[in-house]
């Protein structure tokens, strides 16, 4: 299946994208430079350049950086005055991500913060919330990343989770892969919480079986 799920994906992808010599150089930069190849698929990055259009976002928080390839997608969809705050704990892949986002000429729109997330979330103090908030980051950490995101979010703010289905192993309650179950109880903790309204969705495609939940903050 996972060759009929790439051949689609390539499909939607040369239909309706066209091909980008900045972001190809970017991916190009993070093979060569042997990051993991964990970056969101062309027609994944086109959502999130969606979403922040949709929601007319113009402050963005990402925790989880790579080699910025998600980050300038959402980044390119800002207005003029918009800002994205993107968090890279591994110090190989934050020089990396600076390199294609100078590559790709937005400096100003992107502020790359270096260090392990939960600590920096815990250092940002009081800051304006954000409009939307896109979490791909160490997935054990993924409760707590939740728990700063509603910290920094008003009502009407977009919670993004990435890499939630893991090959169908979320609905494994016994697995001893503390991603799995970091995953899981950051699902039950989007469920519990009468702040959040949300669902989640399976994709498959040229990055095999995995998914996404989507939240919003209620009034």
């Amino acid at each position: 299946m996972q060759q009929t799920w790439t051949a689609v994906d390539n499909y939607m992808i040369s239909s309706l994208i066209p091909q980008d010599a900045v972001l190809q150089q970017v991916l190009e930069n993070n093979k060569r430079a042997g990051l993991p190849e964990h970056d969101v698929a062309a027609n994944q990055g086109q959502l999130l350049a969606l979403f922040v259009q949709m929601t007319q976002a113009k402050r963005i928080l990402e925790i989880g950086t790579l080699g910025a390839y998600s980050t300038i997608w959402m980044a390119r969809a800002l207005p003029p005055d918009g800002k994205i705050i993107t968090l890279e704990a591994d110090p190989v892949h934050a020089e990396i991500a600076r390199q294609n986002i100078h590559l790709a000429g937005l400096q100003r729109k992107i502020e790359l913060i270096e260090g392990p997330g939960l600590q920096l979330l815990k250092d940002f103090g009081d800051i304006p919330p954000f409009d939307l908030i896109f979490i791909d980051a160490d997935k054990p950490n993924n409760p707590g990343y939740l728990e700063w995101a509603l910290r920094y979010s008003r009502p009407g703010t977009v919670i993004i989770g990435d890499n939630v289905v893991r090959d169908g192993e979320v609905i494994n309650d016994q697995s001893n892969d503390d991603r799995v179950q970091g995953v899981r109880r950051f699902i039950e903790m989007t469920g519990d919480n009468p702040r959040l309204t949300a669902t989640a969705l399976q994709t498959v495609g040229t990055k095999g079986w995995d998914g996404f939940t989507l939240a919003i903050v209620n009034s």
